[in-house]
């Protein structure tokens, strides 16, 4: 947590926060966002539920926003107006079909560093005065080392559009839409990794270890 306030020069922390290697949605994320010229740190459930949302346990599966729609729907209108953040993540899964199985992959930088990706976060008061803070990641399309497994990925921000994204002292749509692009693959990294991360209740450094594929032999082969 200490590496995280600094690389994303966090003022102020909310919340309990832990490190995680299995986030599902509708489970709690860690985001940055801006207030009063302050970034403050806090923890909110995956899965946004716009201020207005009558059903929010409905509305809370919207765990992505895609880049292409933030003006458009009204479920991230707002949220693309006037709370943007920042998702601190070290890597993030995909998965391929491989016959009548999914093989999780896992994607980051090369260099191991932590990287922001674009979010947006709203927050939802009940009538009964109860209150759900949300984020969903907003996601491009694919680079060409994330497309061999999926046509979407989360829009990673460079190091100096961080700032452009968390300001909000003037809403210009295109220059925010500007910053949401497919992230430059050669700097990025893949490998399979467990099948364990298919299920919410694992946890652990384990999960995005690279495995090695068995080998396949013809048959008749020699050893």
């Amino acid at each position: 947590m200490e590496e995280v306030v600094k690389r994303f020069m966090v003022d102020s922390v909310r919340g309990l926060h832990q490190v995680r290697y299995n986030i599902a949605p509708l489970q709690p994320i860690t985001i940055v966002f801006q207030e009063s010229a302050k970034r403050i740190l806090e923890t909110v459930s995956w899965g946004l539920v716009p201020s207005w949302a009558d059903n929010p346990s409905r509305a809370g599966t919207c765990i992505n926003a895609r880049s292409e729609t933030l003006s458009e729907k009204p479920v991230f209108r707002g949220g693309f107006r006037s709370k943007r953040c920042l998702i601190p993540a070290t890597g993030f899964y995909e998965w391929r079909k491989e016959g009548k199985s999914k093989q999780p992959y896992y994607f980051q930088l090369k260099s191991g560093e932590p990287f922001a990706m674009a979010g947006i976060w709203e927050d939802w008061h009940s009538p009964e005065g109860s209150q759900i803070v949300s984020a969903a990641v907003v996601t491009v399309w694919a680079n060409r080392l994330v497309n061999q497994v999926h046509h979407r990925m989360p829009a990673i921000l460079g190091f100096f559009d961080e700032d452009k994204w968390l300001d909000h002292s003037a809403f210009k749509p295109e220059a925010l839409q500007s910053l949401l692009k497919p992230y430059a693959a050669e700097e990025m990294e893949s490998f399979p990794v467990s099948t364990k991360v298919n299920s919410a209740a694992n946890e652990g450094e384990e999960l995005i270890r690279k495995i090695v594929p068995l080998p396949t032999f013809e048959q008749g082969s020699l050893f």
